[in-house]
């Protein structure tokens, strides 16, 4: 790893520090960016930097715009969803220019963390990959736990969507999954 790389890391780190919410003990957001960071270098452990950054940025300074803060209902969920992403794509930029990066490698960041490209640009479709293998080891069954089976199998078959035809495959075979969602996984 770059000292340039490492630098961008520990400032996307020291960033989401701030976070009040807490998980383990930790701040959120920087536990989430190390989960993300973890299953990346475990999924694609010759990611490029760029997916590097995207991956422990993906909820860089999320707790600033709370879901409280929008309207109810899908349309405010969605509202919201599209805010953070381009909110984290400006935080990460900053701390990429700060750390020395070039423009162009701060728009593949944006373009990763804004979610552009899902199924056309590889590292875009990597990323989303990683997300969903963060949230089945780590917030999968809390979620569970507070939703009905119907929207938890609506979440499941839209993440199985997203994600690509090996991170399906890989699913299944690392998580023990109940039948009816597992069947998601088999598209």
């Amino acid at each position: 790893m770059t000292d340039r790389l490492q630098a961008t890391l520990d400032a996307i780190d020291a960033t989401n520090s701030h976070d009040p919410r807490q998980d383990e003990g930790q701040p959120e957001a920087l536990l989430y960016g190390q989960r993300m960071s973890q299953e990346l270098a475990r999924l694609f452990p010759d990611a490029a930097p760029e997916l590097q950054i995207a991956a422990r940025a993906q909820h860089v300074e999320r707790w600033t715009l709370p879901r409280a803060s929008f309207p109810e209902g899908r349309t405010g969920y969605l509202t919201w969803r599209k805010q953070l992403a381009v909110h984290h794509a400006q935080v990460a930029g900053r701390i990429m220019a700060d750390t020395g990066y070039e423009d162009a490698q701060v728009e593949t960041v944006g373009r990763m963390l804004r979610k552009e490209g899902i199924k056309r640009h590889a590292d875009t479709q990597q990323l989303e990959d990683v997300i969903c293998f963060v949230f089945l080891k780590w917030y999968f069954a809390p979620f569970a736990a507070k939703h009905s089976p119907e929207k938890i199998q609506r979440i499941v078959e839209k993440t199985a969507r997203k994600i690509s035809d090996d991170a399906r495959a890989r699913v299944l075979d690392e998580f023990d999954l109940p039948e009816e969602l597992a069947a998601a996984f088999r598209l």
